[in-house]
């Protein structure tokens, strides 16, 4: 058993690496397509390997991930934050430092939360029962801070709103919503940055193998403040909680890399622990999880946590490298042919997932991507597309 168990982390970590390094292929996706073949074609395999393929597919995604955020500007919604420091460290050379800043803070993260998992549960499932009732006025509240939080706020406000009147169409267009998701998030966060930067003939210069003296206190400290609170509210994700996590403990843009690493990692760690604490999924991978197991019980979570480590520490070695690597080739690449590369690659994965429609709701909300980003104002906003109809859910149900 414990031969097949390592099998299929390290398997795990290898499609994670996949999904990190190529945009628009999300773990979800994955877990997805895996929970469907568990049903017919994967009968014979035991839920405890395909949980922990899943686990430390998603934890390794997320060390990954933000390699094509800085480098080609392409996030998914969990690192569209990094753009704006990362990319200016790009163009400054220092594309390399900005990923291990992530990476840095991604395995720390994994290592805080082995250290506070199992208190976690115990605060989790108290806490939880009190809030449950005021979700969508903590939803509520919690968007006016990141809105209020930025300089130009009624121009935020605009893409807030903007956003989550697109999203609500959108989502609405569907009993599967989840069908329509990757072309809203992808044209929203992906496919309109990268037209941007073929716009703008984005320059990239030779990059340096160099790294900064980190200052990690701060940027972890407003990572294991908000992280767990966002892990277990609908609608918020680590890119939210990122914001949130540098009000509460301000840090300069390389502290921000830090604080982001971190915060992708323990939400997507945090989770798991939702997952068993209050049977509340607010992932991709943890939804997929329940579907493989119904609940979790004590022995899952602590190897799901045992997956969480060993991944996180390969995955940690693995992104040094192939940042490392990347940065080597960034000179010999041309900036544009391989955004306009990345376009299609994105285009035809939508097409096989959400059929024509999802291509009218690409270009319709990678227009509104571009729109919102002439505001100058922070691409989270644009999270109203998920914020605004789970609060109007709430409120309505």
């Amino acid at each position: 058993m414990l031969i097949q168990i390592i099998l299929f982390l390290l398997l795990g970590i290898l499609f994670g690496v996949f999904t990190g390094l190529t945009p628009g292929i999300h773990i979800n996706l994955v877990s997805a397509i895996l929970v469907s073949l568990s049903a017919s074609y994967l009968t014979q395999i035991s839920a405890i390997y395909l949980v922990v393929f899943i686990s430390s597919m998603a934890i390794a995604h997320t060390f990954l991930d933000f390699i094509p955020s800085i480098f080609l500007g392409c996030p998914d919604t969990d690192t569209e934050l990094s753009i704006l420091p990362g990319h200016e460290l790009l163009k400054e050379g220092r594309g390399y430092e900005a990923i291990m800043l992530t990476n840095y803070g991604s395995i720390a993260a994994v290592f805080m939360l082995l250290a506070i998992s199992f208190p976690s549960v115990l605060l989790i499932s108290k806490f939880y029962k009190i809030i449950e009732h005021f979700i969508p006025v903590i939803l509520v509240f919690t968007s006016l801070i990141l809105i209020m939080s930025e300089k130009n706020k009624f121009p935020a406000f605009l893409v807030f709103a903007l956003s989550g009147f697109l999203g609500l169409i959108v989502l609405n267009l569907s009993d599967s919503s989840d069908k329509f998701l990757l072309p809203l998030l992808t044209g929203l966060f992906g496919s309109s940055m990268l037209l941007i930067s073929i716009k703008n003939k984005t320059q990239i210069p030779i990059q340096k193998i160099t790294k900064s003296k980190i200052k990690i206190l701060k940027p972890l400290i407003g990572s294991f403040i908000a992280s767990p609170i966002c892990s277990f509210l609908p609608g918020l994700g680590s890119g939210q909680a990122a914001v949130i996590g540098n009000l509460i403990s301000k840090t300069d843009k390389r502290g921000f890399l830090v604080l982001l690493g971190a915060t992708n990692t323990l939400v997507m760690g945090f989770s798991f622990i939702s997952l068993y604490t209050i049977s509340k999924t607010r992932t991709g991978a943890a939804a997929a999880i329940q579907d493989l197991t119904g609940s979790l019980s004590p022995e899952l979570l602590i190897l799901i946590l045992f997956s969480v480590l060993f991944s996180g520490l390969i995955a940690f070695f693995l992104t040094a490298v192939l940042a490392k690597f990347f940065s080597q080739k960034m000179e010999k690449i041309n900036y544009q042919k391989i955004s306009i590369a990345t376009i299609t690659v994105l285009g035809v994965i939508v097409f096989l997932v959400s059929g024509f429609l999802g291509i009218v709701i690409l270009i319709i909300s990678t227009l509104t991507g571009i729109y919102c980003m002439s505001f100058n104002v922070r691409k989270t906003n644009m999270m109203g597309c998920l914020l605004l109809p789970t609060i109007l859910f709430y409120l309505l149900k």
